[in-house]
């Protein structure tokens, strides 16, 4: 009889405590506000280089791709942005690569299918990043076992 009252005092106690830990994690104002002027740095920054692109697409003069932003943003996206930080950095790690491929022209400004291919995939790749960035303004707060698990880890903010 002893055991059923410990027993379930111990189950009251780790339900108390889940439910402590379940309760709604909101992101920190401070670092949201970051995170949404990163986002839209980096968001105008692609957005220019798509029209970059454009203007390479219609006259076939390669242009240079800016950067500085996502220089300057990096950390914060990093920090807040989690996995579309990482998608952003491969897509900006590309760029000489690209710009590359936009000098190398054949006979009457033709490409070679290998590096249009390179050049249209980075375009697509910009933009998917964009939507991604725009997606991560956005986080909810976690509420449940996202709760519990971004507290056990020491997680301050939801992603």
């Amino acid at each position: 009889m002893p055991f059923l009252a410990v027993g379930a005092a111990l189950l009251a106690g780790v339900l108390a405590a889940f439910g402590w830990l379940a309760r709604p994690l909101r992101p920190d104002p401070r670092r949201r506000a970051e995170l949404s002027e990163a986002v839209s740095a980096v968001d105008r920054e692609l957005a220019a280089n798509l029209e970059l692109m454009s203007m390479f697409d219609q006259t076939r003069h390669p242009v240079v791709l800016e950067n500085s932003q996502f220089a300057r943003h990096h950390s914060t996206l990093e920090r807040s942005a989690g996995g579309t930080a990482e998608a952003v950095a491969a897509l900006y790690a590309r760029i000489p690569e690209t710009e590359s491929a936009m000098e190398r022209r054949g006979p009457a400004q033709s490409l070679r299918d290998e590096d249009r291919r390179l050049i249209e995939g980075w375009e697509g790749d910009a933009r998917e990043a964009q939507r991604a960035l725009r997606r991560s303004v956005d986080a909810r707060a976690l509420v449940g076992w996202a709760a519990v698990t971004a507290r056990l880890h020491g997680r301050a903010a939801p992603r």
